[in-house]
């Protein structure tokens, strides 16, 4: 009875870390060399999963020193960039082949 008792405990705690360990999710398309949206509001302390979709016919590079990620998205594609957790703050990216108009911030809250 008792390492039914344990075992129960553990199955549940092992639930809640896993619920705890799951991203969220964000989505971000490059249309006409620029991000849309430009600002995303991301939960501080969690990990997020931005998911970008090109529209464009050209590259671009998802890239940001202050989220530490650089990811080149190929036109008419998809990319997935992870990041977090991330302390309260902002957090600005941009893209690489498109500096001038590719522009946009991470707002974790």
């Amino acid at each position: 009875m008792m390492r039914g008792s344990i075992l129960a405990v553990v199955v549940a705690a092992l639930s809640v870390a896993s619920a705890h360990a799951i991203a969220q999710e964000f989505n971000i398309v490059i249309r006409n060399n620029a991000f849309e949206p430009q600002e995303i509001r991301v939960p501080a302390g969690k990990r997020v999963s931005i998911y970008v979709s090109n529209e464009d016919a050209s590259a671009e590079e998802f890239e940001s020193p202050a989220l530490k990620v650089e990811k080149v998205i190929p036109g008419k594609s998809k990319g997935l960039v992870r990041v977090g957790p991330l302390a309260p703050g902002r957090y600005e990216f941009f893209g690489e082949f498109h500096p001038n108009t590719a522009k946009g911030v991470v707002i974790a809250e």
